[in-house]
C-alpha cells in the first residue's frame, strides 16, 4: 500500500468516526515527531499494539479486500498467565460494503464481533479440522446469547446493535453488505496478537508492505519500532 492511500483511509476513517460519535484515545492523534519525543511513559502502548491498524492483506486492492481496525485496549501473551493479568482486548473496524476480511481463524483469541452501527454486517462460519481446513460439521455458536446451529458456511447478517461470540479456532470471513452502507464495528476478545494467532485458511499478508511515497500522518502499530526509541 502506498502511504499516501493510508494516510488518505486514516483521514476518512477519523471522520466516519465522528460521524458516529465515536472517539479515539488520545495517542491515536500523535505524529511521527511525537513519538519522537516520547519517553519511556509510553512502552504499553507499542508492547501491547494499541493503534492504528489498516491493511490489505497483501491484495493491493483495500477496497475489495481490506480492513481498518484502531485497538484501543490489549494485554500481551505473557499477561494471560498470570491470576490478575489483563487478559482482555478491545478494537473498533470499520468494514466498508462488499470489502471483504478473508476467511480465518484465531489459535487462543475468543472474540465478540458487534455490529455499532451504520450497515449491516454480513459473517460466514465453519468450524476448523484437525489439520486446519474448513470442516464440514454444523458450527454453535451464540448470537447475543441465544444459541444457534448452523450449516457450515452459512451468511448470518448482523444488523446494528446484534453480536456473536466467536471462539478460537472457528473460521469465518466478513464484509459489509451491499447498499447499506459503511459499518462501525467493536470487537471485545481476549489478548489479541495478530503477529501470530491468525490462521488464514488461503495466504495473505495481515500486515501490508508500504510504499512511502510521503510521510505517515499517524503512526500505524507496526511503524512504532521505527520512530520511537523505546519499542
Amino acid at each position: 500500500m502506498k502511504r499516501s492511500a493510508i494516510n488518505r483511509i486514516m483521514r476518512e476513517s477519523a471522520e466516519f468516526l465522528r460521524r458516529m460519535n465515536f472517539l479515539l484515545p488520545p495517542f491515536a492523534w500523535w505524529s511521527p515527531e511525537d513519538w519522537k519525543k516520547r519517553g519511556p511513559e509510553a512502552r504499553e502502548i507499542v508492547a501491547n499494539q494499541l493503534g492504528w491498524d489498516i491493511t490489505d492483506f497483501g491484495g493491493g486492492d483495500f477496497a475489495r479486500l481490506g480492513l481498518f481496525l484502531f485497538t484501543i485496549r490489549n494485554g500481551t501473551l505473557a499477561e494471560l498467565k498470570k491470576p490478575a493479568g489483563k487478559v482482555y482486548a478491545e478494537k473498533v473496524l470499520i468494514v466498508q460494503p462488499e470489502q471483504v476480511t478473508p476467511t480465518h481463524f484465531h489459535f487462543q483469541k475468543m472474540e465478540d464481533i458487534i455490529n455499532r452501527g451504520g450497515g449491516v454486517l454480513e459473517i460466514a462460519f465453519w468450524n476448523s479440522t484437525p489439520d486446519q481446513g474448513l470442516a464440514d460439521t454444523p458450527v454453535t455458536l451464540p448470537f447475543d446469547g441465544v444459541e444457534r446451529t448452523l450449516k457450515p458456511g452459512t451468511v448470518v447478517p448482523f444488523d446494528p446493535g446484534e453480536s456473536v461470540c466467536i471462539p478460537a479456532g472457528v473460521y469465518h470471513r466478513f464484509w459489509g453488505r451491499a447498499g447499506t452502507g459503511t459499518v462501525l464495528v467493536g470487537e471485545v476478545s481476549r489478548v489479541n496478537d495478530d503477529r501470530v494467532d491468525n490462521r488464514f485458511h488461503d495466504p495473505v499478508g495481515r500486515f501490508p508492505t508500504i510504499e512511502e511515497d510521503e510521510p505517515p500522518l499517524h503512526l500505524l502499530t507496526e511503524d512504532y519500532r521505527r520512530y520511537y526509541r523505546f519499542a
